[in-house]
């Protein structure tokens, strides 16, 4: 369903003045605003979503009624589903309502209400039914530290038709202040250790009026790689080795929870032993399976860590034989198997949603066994990442593109059996999206790349943005959008690069 043009046009002004996100409709003013961090929905399913918002604002009760109602078109006339949840200190007074036997691909409107005041108006959609045909219009994106530049990406992302958003990791950074005392934005509080430092930072994010309008807009799905927690950490075990680390962690776990769009029975156990279960298969009708993974949690540990510590390392293959121990991994064996055996050969399209580049990335010649090479990303488990595409190709799926973050760099790249070898079966497509704000490396050093890793058509460090998909059937096409200016929320978004993917051939080719 399309906007008219006079929202589409009050959707504009309202993003460029810096207001409110999309759809505004506050029913009743007051002093206190209670819906400050705005609204989301996700886990779209063909009858049934999630809807999220947290009520903010001093001397909350410790328990509170919050109303919501889903509608089948904006002015709420038709209501397909409402009810009552209670929002409590616990849970940061945090709403996760689940709206159930809706109808498959279309879309809703949504809104909540409590303490005499109504939220803004969201818009969010089922998916398809398992055998529909179906087309989808989506994005990935990634790594949005607050600290690092305005939210210009996500201003751009919500004018765009889009059915789904794909967040592939780094949605807070833990990091305190920055030593930068003149930065437009800074972190509030100081780096994350507790549960009520990550709810502030989350609060901080959401705080955003751009990154609220793109929760508003289309539903979201999500998942977790390091700074939703600790930098680098693997595990249980954090980057400094600190002994707290688990209590620390358990935290993040809850605060995490609380702040997406995910089901009431994702919350943590009290015990909070066994993190979320983030490894999960989203199907878009006959189209398209999509796959989202957990690259944190049941990892091994980064191997050759700089002395004393834990995390990445950049080392040389024949300084760190360690690097290609054959049982290492980076998902762990359950999730292993599981990946295995929930690839899809009936769908045309498989969409992999993890956290990072897979493609090798060698940062010097790789002749004679050589190579460079950071640890904490899929080169750092390169015998995983064999297991895991040898079990792709024995899928036989038609047509798989891995989907990732990280890096703060547009990669795209043709993934092959042996990237040794330039003869080797091309097995899937790879669109590593760059960063909404986070800061990249040397553009010069990932130009230099390019002549060490020749799968690769793409490296850019250099861009901030995101990366747009249209998928059909016999055809997928990415645009790579970069910000011109990541201090100006205002800034123009451009188009940097274009690619297609074609049904039945792996790999992806300039447009």
């Amino acid at each position: 369903m399309s906007i008219n043009t006079d929202r589409r046009q009050l959707l504009q002004w309202a993003l460029a003045a810096g207001a409110a996100p999309l759809f505004l409709r506050h029913a009743l003013a007051a002093d206190t605003e209670r819906f400050a961090l705005g609204l989301a929905s996700g886990c779209p399913r063909p009858d049934r979503l999630v809807l999220w918002t947290r009520l903010t604002g001093p001397a909350l009760p410790e328990q509170v009624e919050v109303r919501w109602e889903l509608a089948e078109d904006e002015g709420f006339q038709r209501i397909a589903a409402s009810g009552v949840e209670a929002a409590r200190p616990d849970s940061a007074h945090t709403v996760h309502a689940e709206p159930s036997g809706l109808k498959p691909d279309r879309w809703y409107w949504y809104r909540f209400s409590a303490l005499g005041q109504r939220s803004v108006v969201g818009r969010t959609r089922t998916a398809p039914a398992p055998d529909a045909p179906a087309t989808l219009r989506f994005a990935i994106a990634s790594c949005q530290r607050y600290d690092h530049g305005f939210y210009a990406a996500w201003r751009d992302m919500a004018e765009q038709e889009l059915d789904l958003v794909l967040f592939l990791g780094d949605y807070i950074y833990e990091y305190g202040p920055g030593k930068d005392s003149q930065a437009k934005r800074q972190h509030t509080g100081r780096a994350c250790q507790t549960l009520d430092d990550y709810r502030q930072r989350y609060a901080l994010h959401k705080s955003d009026p751009h990154l609220q309008a793109m929760h508003a807009r289309a539903p979201w799905l999500c998942t977790w790689d390091d700074h939703e927690v600790s930098n680098d950490y693997a595990g249980n075990q954090g980057d400094n080795l600190a002994a707290d680390f688990p209590a620390r962690r358990a935290a993040a776990v809850q605060a995490y929870w609380e702040h997406m769009p995910f089901p009431k029975a994702w919350q943590p156990r009290a015990d909070n032993l066994a993190p979320l279960r983030l490894y999960q298969h989203w199907d878009w009708g006959s189209l398209a399976r999509v796959i989202t993974l957990d690259g944190r949690s049941w990892r091994d540990p980064q191997v050759c860590p700089k002395p004393g510590r834990s995390g990445s390392n950049t080392v040389d293959l024949s300084e760190c034989p360690a690097l290609i121990e054959p049982n290492r991994s980076l998902l762990g064996a359950a999730q292993e198997r599981w990946l295995a055996q929930t690839w899809d050969a009936s769908r045309p399209w498989n969409l992999l949603a993890q956290q990072t580049l897979m493609a090798r990335h060698s940062q010097r010649d790789t002749s004679n066994g050589g190579g460079r090479y950071w640890t904490d990303g899929w080169d750092g488990y390169p015998a995983a990442r064999s297991r895991l595409l040898n079990d792709l190709a024995a899928a036989k799926v038609p047509n798989a593109v891995v989907l990732g973050g990280d890096v703060h760099a547009n990669h795209v790249a043709g993934l092959r059996a042996d990237f040794d070898r330039t003869d080797s079966p091309l097995l899937a497509s790879e669109f590593c999206g760059t960063s909404i704000t986070s800061h990249g490396g040397s553009q010069e050093r990932m130009t230099q790349g390019l002549a060490h890793n020749p799968h690769m058509l793409l490296s850019r460090s250099d861009q901030r943005g995101y990366v747009r998909f249209d998928l059909k059937a016999g055809l997928m096409q990415a645009e790579l959008r970069a910000v011109l200016d990541p201090w100006d929320a205002q800034s123009a978004v451009q188009a940097q690069a274009r690619f297609v993917v074609e049904a039945g051939k792996a790999g992806p080719q300039l447009a």
